[in-house]
């Protein structure tokens, strides 16, 4: 019985990966202009939620945004997602995906959003050309130290590198990645 159940939450997990490429009809441009309304209605409700980190993205070198859908069954679990990534000073977009895989035993399904702000421009570059990834069970605390009320409610996970995690029920405090890269996606760009 816990092999199938394995089974299915591994089959589960695997369409969930490719559900963005399995229902992915609508044109490069019309794909395109979803994930720029998706990522201006997430930076309003982050600018809601938190007036200040509209500065923050705003002087920051760039900033990304990404829709992610996870959904996690019994001992499998996986996630994707699409985003743009901007460039402040040149408004250049990248359009990116991301992907995550998790182990574990857990039942569930999350919607969530992401808001990336990198404080300097080699910080952007190594985003969105190297792509980026996160693994283990490490968990960001949400820490603003020396940083002034701008990054108030994110969470430093790299050195010039804050994320902003919204959920349905605001912003989340802390973040557990497991398995989860970030890469240019080619088809949009």
């Amino acid at each position: 019985m816990l092999r199938r159940c394995a089974a299915l939450g591994l089959v589960l997990g695997l369409l969930v990966l490719a559900s963005p490429y399995l229902l992915a009809k609508d044109s490069k441009q019309d794909q395109q202009a979803k994930i720029r309304k998706s990522a201006q209605s997430t930076l309003k409700s982050l600018y809601k939620i938190n007036p200040n980190a509209k500065a923050a993205v705003e002087k920051a070198a760039g900033y990304a945004v990404f829709s992610n859908f996870g959904m996690k069954i019994l001992v499998a679990g996986g996630g994707s997602g699409k985003g743009v990534a901007v460039d402040n000073r040149t408004k250049r977009e990248v359009f990116m995906k991301m992907v995550e895989v998790q182990a574990g035993l857990g039942f569930g399904v999350k919607k969530f959003n992401l808001v990336w702000v990198f404080e300097t421009s080699q910080a952007l570059d190594q985003f969105v050309n190297s792509g980026w990834e996160m693994g283990g069970q490490a968990t960001a605390a949400a820490k603003a130290d020396g940083q002034g009320a701008s990054f108030q409610g994110a969470l430093a996970v790299a050195p010039g590198v804050w994320l902003y995690q919204l959920t349905d029920k605001g912003l989340a405090l802390e973040l557990t990645v497991k398995g989860t890269k970030y890469t240019r996606d080619d088809d949009l760009n």
